[in-house]
């Protein structure tokens, strides 16, 4: 497991269009990925429950990988959602 904390600079956080691209991003990621937010544990994988998070802008999150490569997996899902725009 390799997690790593990020905070979320899109404008808009991690709705709609962001949330879609950063789910199409981690699916070719083997293993679990997890967001974090306030206790709060989500699917990366799955749209519905990244949403439910409601990550805003400015909002840290918690990137969690398990599975193979986790550091490596980690670091390019962090710098995905750093790079997150409309």
């Amino acid at each position: 497991m390799a997690e790593k904390k990020v905070t979320v600079l899109n404008e808009t956080g991690l709705h709609a269009r962001p949330a879609a691209a950063l789910v199409q991003f981690v699916k070719g990621i083997p293993g679990e990925v997890e967001l974090i937010k306030d206790g709060k544990v989500a699917n990366a994988k799955s749209i519905f429950s990244v949403m439910s998070l409601g990550i805003s802008k400015d909002t840290e999150v918690t990137v969690k990988v398990t599975g193979e490569n986790e550091e490596e997996h980690v670091e390019k899902v962090v710098e995905f959602i750093q790079n997150l725009t409309d």
